[in-house]
């Protein structure tokens, strides 16, 4: 069928559109499966090929054919009778035998074929198809299926195929390796279980001799062009797996009954196929990270069910925090999406015995965070409880969201909680560090903009630069209420136990007017009687939900931030200032002189930045 993307219609363009049901495939002109192959040339996307029992050839997309090969297939008529026999005779398509059912064109060279059929039978032409020779593997049984021929990406002469019997009760793994354009066939199945037989075989473009397979019931690896295998299933259920195809970093396979999966990220095992870990840990470089808006809005996790909507496609999820304070969705009418962040892996021969920290740093080597194996004793700065690396013997992995560290928070603050998180890495190069016993490992990685986005490198740094100097000052207003709350919570302390003393009325006044003074600039700087969402309409905003509201401004998208976005920053921060001047002259001025009267009675003075961590 030829599809038109602009009016809808499709156009049969069939080699030889007879109807032929009721009939036995020995009475056809042309015989093909019925997922017969179908390729575009690599060397000219204009010229078409199909395969069924003949290659053809289309310059002019289907509107005619011309048959560039004889028959391909043993062409045994004594097995191209109607299926079914006659009483219940069957013959919807799906049956036709003694077809092509592999098909390629070198990626090499323009006009080299391989095909291969359901009959058994693998032929090769270098001459595009003026003539064809029969390199069928010597070990390959007769009527054996070829189900996929693959060529080397890295060599012209290297081909893999993957082959099966299980229709003829015989189900065992069938690959073979030619580095010679089929003259001579190797073997290649070590380590695949005996039963579990093999519908594809693909090459790593980047990595010659890394092999991927796939099986009727998941996918293997070899990373010594084939002379052993492994499984690579990890969590994929055991299904048929039909294709594969490596996209770049990832790893796609085609299942039969269970749709696609995708392994998202093949870095590690590249990495494993040029270096096998040989040393009691590594750290893996982590591959190139896309910068992706998240479409989950608040990153601090609620555990339950959840609906989401967005442009029309709505989504159901279920939301826990797991055993390592990460976030886990569980999707229940949509795929899973792959981790969103920057996937770091490692690998540990034993477990570690003592505390393992992964430590990310800017191009400069500045550290922008780091995470540890030991769960902290208290919650990030913007609520959201800190990952705990994972820190097991072999395979690890931790994902950096790709955030600096959010803003100072306020224990109990209630203005801010659901904005503040810190701002999302500029796309660039950064680092990880690994430091387990005492030593260290680092890799670089690559955080890289999303294709679609037209914002440039200064964009990107412009958005980031005035989100840190938000944080910042947002951090520096928090950390000063704190201050301001400290103090206020010793005057109260002392002004309690002064209760009953001489001078229990002139401390009484003088911390009455102190108090005074830190709420009328804590009114200011925020809203004391906020306690939740329900008072944002009718309790007046104050400077630091203003400042922080600023965040979403800048934030909202991958764009410099509008000139209006300075101004505004600009402005409350001006405004933020005459608060913290106010508050900075009543620690100078009024909490020593009622320091002086608590030291009058022997009393400890007052510490004003108490609340802060050491």
């Amino acid at each position: 069928l030829r599809y038109d993307h602009d009016t809808g219609q499709v156009r049969i363009v069939t080699v030889w559109p007879e109807l032929l049901t009721g009939r036995g495939a020995k009475e056809m002109k042309y015989r093909f499966q019925w997922t017969y192959p179908i390729q575009f040339s690599p060397h000219d996307p204009g010229v078409l090929y199909v395969a069924g029992n003949m290659v053809f050839r289309s310059d002019d997309e289907g509107s005619s054919w011309q048959a560039i090969s004889p028959d391909l297939t043993r062409n045994d008529v004594t097995k191209m009778e109607p299926s079914g026999g006659p009483i219940t005779k069957d013959t919807s398509g799906a049956e036709i035998y003694g077809t092509i059912f592999a098909f390629v064109e070198s990626p090499h060279e323009k006009g080299v074929f391989w095909a291969g059929s359901d009959d058994g039978l693998v032929h090769i032409s270098r001459d595009g198809g003026e003539s064809w020779d029969q390199v069928t593997p010597p070990p390959l049984p007769p009527f054996t299926l070829v189900s996929m021929i693959e060529v080397s990406p890295h060599d012209p002469a290297s081909a893999y195929l993957a082959a099966t019997r299980y229709k003829l009760d015989e189900p065992r793994p069938m690959l073979y390796r030619t580095r010679d354009y089929g003259q001579t066939w190797t073997e290649i199945t070590l380590g695949i279980r005996e039963g579990d037989y093999t519908r594809v075989i693909r090459e790593d473009p980047q990595r010659r001799g890394l092999l991927y397979a796939g099986t009727e019931t998941g996918a293997y690896v070899s990373f010594d062009d084939g002379d052993s295998w492994q499984s690579l299933s990890a969590n994929l259920p055991s299904v048929p797996v039909y294709d594969l195809m490596v996209k770049e970093d990832e790893l796609v396979a085609a299942t039969h009954g269970r749709s696609f999966w995708i392994l998202d990220d093949l870095s590690q095992i590249r990495q494993i196929a040029d270096n096998p870990p040989d040393q009691s840990f590594r750290l893996w470089k982590p591959g190139r990270a896309y910068r992706l808006r998240s479409p989950f809005g608040s990153r601090k996790p609620s555990p339950g069910k959840h609906y989401r909507l967005s442009l029309g496609a709505d989504v159901t999820y279920t939301e826990s925090v797991g055993p390592r304070n990460e976030t886990v969705r569980k999707f229940l009418d949509a795929g899973e999406n792959p981790p969103h962040g920057v996937v770091i892996p490692y690998f540990f021969a034993e477990k570690p015995e003592s505390d393992v920290t992964l430590s990310i740093l800017d191009s400069a080597g500045q550290e922008i965070k780091t995470f540890s194996s030991v769960a902290p004793e208290e919650d990030t700065a913007d609520g959201v409880p800190e990952l705990v690396l994972a820190a097991e013997a072999g395979a690890n992995r931790f994902v950096w969201d790709m955030r600096f560290p959010a803003a100072h928070k306020m224990p109990g603050d209630k203005t801010t909680e659901d904005i503040v998180s810190g701002p999302l890495a500029s796309p660039g190069t950064y680092q990880a560090r690994l430091m387990v016993d005492g030593q260290t490992q680092t890799q670089t990685f690559e955080i890289v903009k999303d294709p679609r986005v037209p914002a440039s490198q200064a964009d990107f740094d412009a958005q980031f630069q005035l989100l840190m100097q938000i944080r910042d000052k947002l951090s520096q207003t928090h950390d000063s209420i704190n201050d301001l709350r400290s103090v206020r919570r010793q005057v109260d302390e002392w002004e309690q136990r002064a209760e009953g003393r001489p001078s229990a009325e002139v401390i009484s006044a003088s911390a009455a007017s102190l108090k005074e003074h830190l709420s009328a600039v804590e009114e200011e700087l925020i809203q004391v009687g906020y306690k939740g969402a329900r008072d944002r309409l009718h309790l007046p905003v104050k400077l630091n939900r203003k400042l922080a509201e600023l965040t979403a401004v800048v934030a909202n998208a991958d764009f410099a931030p509008p000139q209006q976005a300075y101004q505004v920053f600009e402005d409350l921060c001006s405004r933020i200032d005459t608060q913290l001047t106010s508050l900075q002259k009543i620690m100078d001025d009024e909490v020593p002189r009622f320091t002086n009267l608590v030291h009058e009675m022997e009393i400890p003075a007052i510490v004003p930045n108490a609340s802060r961590p050491r």
